[in-house]
């Protein structure tokens, strides 16, 4: 079976544009493939100006507990927190040593972070190696990535490649996929930005756990244009096309038909129709949110499990790579 690998950080609240780009296809894959997946925390410490410890902590459980609510099934996946697995760092030192420094420095994510800035830390330096890590460790075929992460994986193989290469055969190289999003999800006061959590104005982000009322304030209020036809295009009618990849997605109807059907009604009816739509999209997420932060004690019995489990494959895998580097194996002599 394929196994797939995928993490999120624990940066903040998730959003629309997260489910509808990416969490409805991590829920999608459990039916298809071996998943594993992880919120990536020792991720998250890698700019020390965001990294505040109790943040920290609660933005992992409640990154946890969103991936429940939103469908990953601990009986079908494996969801574990990164630090909860302490051979991700360990292994990371192994492929620090086989890793060059010029590779990591045209890193474009390191050259975009970095810029400008007096003092970087070394962990966003070596943030791609961990994330090599990440996925070696769990011999997955397939990771599911953004256009920018598409270095990275390219990284991991040249990485599991080298050592392959050097050490013997142990790490399974994997391929980047890039499934189709259920919506390319864009700001809704600035259509042509995709909707983000570092966004200037909360105004154009839809949280997942927004209530009712915010959810349909926002999306009444998003930026359209001055003329009044309701059709799909991207350049002309940004602000348009962004409501009705939303709604399609939403309702599971082409946008094509939607299109059709509210031409002629008017921006208010329009929005009126979307805002129901996302409302009633989140509303089995948000209840299934509220019955789990209801019982922490059950969410971090899952998270350890899944640690156990997640365990289970990155030792054995560890355990292998560092035979083949020739470290001594304890209580051997």
């Amino acid at each position: 079976m394929t196994r797939v690998f995928s993490g999120i950080q624990p940066s903040g609240d998730l959003h629309l544009g997260n489910q509808l780009g990416a969490l409805v296809n991590w829920v999608g894959m459990q039916e298809r493939a071996d998943c594993v997946y992880c919120v990536v925390d020792l991720h998250a410490m890698t700019s020390p100006a965001e990294h505040d410890p109790a943040t920290l902590r609660q933005r992992t459980v409640d990154a946890a507990t969103t991936l429940l609510a939103v469908g990953v099934d601990p009986e079908r996946s494996i969801l574990f927190v990164q630090s909860h697995v302490h051979e991700h760092a360990e292994c990371t030192w192994l492929f620090n040593c086989i890793a060059g420094f010029g590779e990591l420095r045209k890193q474009p994510q390191f050259k975009d972070k970095s810029e400008g800035q007096e003092s970087v830390s070394v962990g966003l330096f070596d943030y791609p190696v961990l994330q090599t890590s990440d996925i070696l460790l769990y011999h997955a075929d397939e990771v599911p990535v953004g256009e920018d992460q598409r270095h990275h994986i390219e990284l991991a193989r040249d990485l599991g490649q080298r050592f392959n290469h050097r050490f013997g055969e142990v790490f399974t190289l994997p391929k980047a996929i890039h499934p189709q999003a259920a919506a390319r999800v864009m700001d809704l006061q600035e259509p042509t930005n995709k909707m983000s959590k570092s966004t200037s104005s909360e105004k154009g982000v839809v949280y997942l756990l927004d209530d009712p009322t915010r959810i349909a304030k926002k999306i009444k209020s998003a930026v359209t244009d001055s003329a009044t036809d309701i059709r799909y295009d991207r350049d002309a009618k940004p602000g348009v096309s962004n409501l009705l990849e939303i709604l399609a997605a939403a309702t599971g109807r082409s946008i094509e038909d939607l299109a059709a059907e509210h031409d002629g009604h008017g921006y208010g009816a329009f929005k009126t129709a979307v805002a129901e739509a996302v409302v009633e999209l989140l509303r089995p997420i948000q209840q299934r949110h509220a019955e789990l932060a209801a019982d922490p004690a059950e969410v971090a019995r899952l998270l350890d499990d899944g640690a156990h489990r997640a365990r289970t494959i990155a030792a054995d895998t560890l355990q292998r790579a560092k035979d083949a580097m020739g470290l001594l194996p304890r209580g051997a002599a």
